[in-house]
């Protein structure tokens, strides 16, 4: 297959690239900046040059290539605070997709989030479908939400679209998301700190297992399916914190809810979602075995704290 891959030198995307490409796939990777262009040309692959916003670049490329990998967001704009734009530049993107392969048959994966998806019980597949509030056009979790079921409503138009939910922690080494900002705020305080009783859980899943999942999905996942790229169900945040306290030899202790906003500051609503979530479905289906480390055997292992390499 020739599968055209957003966000392709990305932390996922860098993963995904030579998943694909080891099993024969030709691969066109969007690229925004020279750095991104010079080493997706180095891994072999096609690149074509623009960002999100070039929709009309997106709908050529998606046209004459035979499947789409959808993985670029556009997290800085997100984590300045507008995260409402960076939610309708995907809008776009998927829209623009959808329109551009319509008809033809061909697969349509994109990247969604399992963070918040079933509170107090452990999520599956089969949740969180149906209307959503504010739709495409709500707030930015809400509407990135939409945009997941849209997704899979283009199955009605002869897209073979699927949505993989990936947990908060995509982890492994060189991770510079969610855990590796729990490092950095342990470094700045001093002490690495949990909520509460540490008991709220992530599920979490190695960049190399999320990366074997996406390939399957643009393979074969049949028309509307929704996979879950969740290796482990859900791992305590105070056991992270204690991972990282040994890592840094910083003091491990609980944040106040009061302190949580100034000890956390952006992650701190999120460092509050209880979620857990199963995979069982997407393994039978799949034959998906994860295999990389576990979160803590990560951190355990110095991935976020050694430096670089």
């Amino acid at each position: 297959m020739r599968v055209f891959v957003t966000g392709a030198s990305g932390w996922i995307g860098s993963a995904v690239v030579p998943e694909l490409l080891s099993a024969g796939h030709d691969v066109t990777g969007l690229a925004r900046s020279d750095d991104a262009a010079a080493a997706l040309d180095a891994a072999g692959v096609s690149v074509v040059r623009g960002t999100l916003d070039d929709v009309d670049v997106l709908a050529d490329v998606a046209g004459t290539t035979d499947g789409v990998i959808h993985l670029a967001f556009k997290h800085d704009l997100a984590f300045s605070g507008d995260f409402v734009g960076a939610a309708e530049a995907d809008r776009r993107a998927v829209e623009t997709f959808g329109d551009a392969l319509a008809g033809s048959g061909k697969p349509l994966v994109i990247a969604s989030g399992l963070l918040g998806l079933a509170p107090g019980r452990v999520a599956t597949e089969a949740d969180g479908h149906g209307p959503v509030e504010g739709g495409l056009h709500g707030d930015g979790p809400s509407a990135r939400h939409a945009t997941a079921e849209f997704t899979l409503q283009l199955a009605d138009r002869g897209v073979r679209s699927s949505v993989l939910r990936l947990p908060p922690t995509v982890h492994g080494r060189g991770d510079t998301g969610f855990v590796a900002a729990l490092v950095g705020l342990a470094r700045a305080h001093g002490v690495a700190g949990y909520l509460g009783d540490g008991g709220v859980r992530w599920p979490a899943v190695h960049r190399d297992d999320a990366a074997r999942l996406f390939r399957s999905a643009v393979e074969r996942a049949p028309a509307g399916t929704t996979l879950h790229g969740a290796a482990e169900e859900g791992v305590p945040l105070g056991d992270v914190a204690a991972a990282i306290g040994r890592q840094l030899d910083v003091p491990v202790r609980p944040v106040p809810d009061t302190e949580a906003t100034d000890h956390f500051l952006w992650l701190g609503p999120m460092v509050a979602l209880d979620t857990r979530a199963s995979s069982a479905v997407t393994r039978r289906a799949f034959g998906w075995t994860p295999t990389g480390p576990g979160l803590l055997d990560d951190v355990a292992a110095g991935s976020y704290t050694d430096g670089p390499d």
